[in-house]
């Protein structure tokens, strides 16, 4: 009996060709057995070159297919690509395919989705039986309380998947940390497998599937230096990040969020834990962004959902830039009308210019203000959303402010955490470098650049003091 095993990318023509070709054979001849593995795009070349090494073979290209000399899983015999499997069959059954390239992409668009929504199925169904593992860190502050309903209701993770909620704080938390969980347990919420305080240090993370950094620090400069609040921050990380590269999964999501030094606290998680891969790493812009499209929302008398696509670029809760040259408005008021998809630029909507220049520079000013007041209402939906979108995606053309760890993206400088705008789909994050920026704006992206590489190289004790931006070419 001849055991054939087919394996390749799920969106390859060539693969898809492979496949139904060995369908046929299997359906035709009685001693021909076919086994098919298929692979999301994005994990195919690792796997590749894992069950290569494995076999000691050499191959490089969507599909591999080989012959299994024993029951699946053992020693195979590589017959190589497609072209080798079309000679094998028509040497050995005198059957070839003759397989247009159309019908060959038409299969290979059709097999990813299969493979996505089988994917996503068994998500679902391990979920059910194993629940995400959430840890908060400084779990006592209002973020907390008011983000918890909103992890356990569905929308974030999905309605079929079951969270458990761990609550890190220290033992002068204790008491308020038990009261929430109190309170979240007497909410009997559908989702919420369970919930608990933490005030051991040691046992933090512990298979944590996300977590989300809350920690924060009360600036008060007539008490002690900025510079000596940005080293607090890192002592703060230097003890987090080892134990989250210890304790937690290996492909763990971490949420940098609060009041103060958002970015830095995202940039020494992954210095001081560099087996954390950058790209799980996250700092939270979209409290700025809310705030900032009620702003422009009240002051054309409009819907706030109706406001699209404000950036936040630069330092989140310290120098950061808004640029509104690709904001949109829908549903708006006005003499042009369209379906619910229509737009118009923001910017020909405020008519007033004065106030764009000048009063919108001193609105952002109150706004920082004002976000360093909230209870936590906003900020808690701000991690929530972004939350959702990384696992399900942000909306289609939408644009998403994140801080994120730089590549050179847009001329900033690499390696510190600088918020940009990206968008989320299967559930990662890319940066959106085909948007167009002004000369306005990639002016800014300097100066906020510097302050970064300052708060990086105080925390690193490179240097001592906050040195003043002088418009000179910068690097990290």
């Amino acid at each position: 009996m001849a055991k054939v095993v087919v394996a390749g990318k799920a969106n390859c023509p060539y693969y898809a060709k492979a496949e139904l070709l060995a369908d046929y054979l299997q359906a035709n001849l009685p001693n021909f057995r076919v086994h098919k593995i298929t692979q999301h795009p994005d994990k195919w070349e690792q796997w590749l070159h894992d069950i290569c090494e494995m076999n000691g073979w050499e191959h490089r290209c969507s599909p591999i297919i080989w012959r299994e000399l024993l029951d699946r899983g053992g020693k195979g015999l590589l017959l190589g690509g497609l072209n080798d499997f079309l000679e094998y069959a028509q040497h050995y059954y005198n059957i070839t395919s003759r397989m247009s390239s159309e019908e060959m992409l038409s299969i290979a668009e059709e097999n990813l989705q299969e493979y996505i929504e089988v994917e996503k199925e068994e998500e679902e169904i391990k979920n059910l039986i194993k629940p995400l593992q959430i840890w908060i860190t400084s779990a006592s502050t209002p973020i907390c309380y008011h983000l918890i309903p909103l992890l356990a209701n569905g929308e974030v993770f999905g309605m079929t998947t079951e969270i458990s909620i761990h609550l890190l704080d220290t033992d002068q938390s204790k008491e308020v940390l038990c009261g929430i969980v109190m309170e979240a347990e007497d909410m009997a919420l559908p989702l919420l497998r369970s919930i608990s305080e933490h005030t051991e240090i040691d046992e933090a993370f512990i298979q944590a599937d996300v977590v989300i950094v809350l920690d924060d620090v009360l600036l008060n400069c007539e008490v002690q230096s900025l510079e000596n609040y940005i080293r607090e921050v890192s002592e703060i990380c230097q003890v987090y990040a080892p134990l989250i590269e210890k304790n937690a999964k290996s492909e763990v999501r971490v949420i940098s969020s609060g009041k103060t030094f958002v970015n830095l606290k995202a940039l020494m998680i992954m210095t001081y834990g560099p087996s954390i891969k950058p790209k799980n790493v996250i700092a939270i812009a979209t409290t700025w962004e809310s705030a900032t499209k009620a702003m422009l929302a009240r002051k054309l008398n409009t819907n706030v959902a109706g406001v699209k696509n404000v950036i936040v670029w630069g330092n989140i809760t310290g120098s950061n830039y808004i640029d509104l040259s690709h904001a949109k408005l829908y549903g708006y008021d006005c003499a042009i009308w369209g379906p619910a998809d229509f737009s118009r630029p923001l910017l020909n909507m405020i008519y007033d210019s004065e106030w764009i220049y000048s009063e919108l520079q001193s609105a952002q000013s109150s706004l920082s203000s004002q976000l360093c007041r909230y209870g936590g209402m906003l900020p808690a939906h701000a991690v929530a959303t972004v939350l959702r979108y990384w696992y399900h995606g942000s909306p289609p053309e939408e644009i998403v402010s994140v801080g994120i760890h730089t590549e050179g993206q847009f001329c900033v400088p690499e390696g510190i955490v600088f918020s940009m705008p990206v968008r989320f789909q299967n559930g990662n994050w890319e940066v959106m470098t085909e948007l167009k920026i002004n000369k306005e704006t990639q002016g800014a992206l300097g100066c906020l650049a510097h302050e970064l590489i300052q708060e990086k190289l105080i925390a690193l004790k490179e240097i001592q003091e906050m040195q003043p931006y002088r418009g000179d070419k910068i690097t990290s």
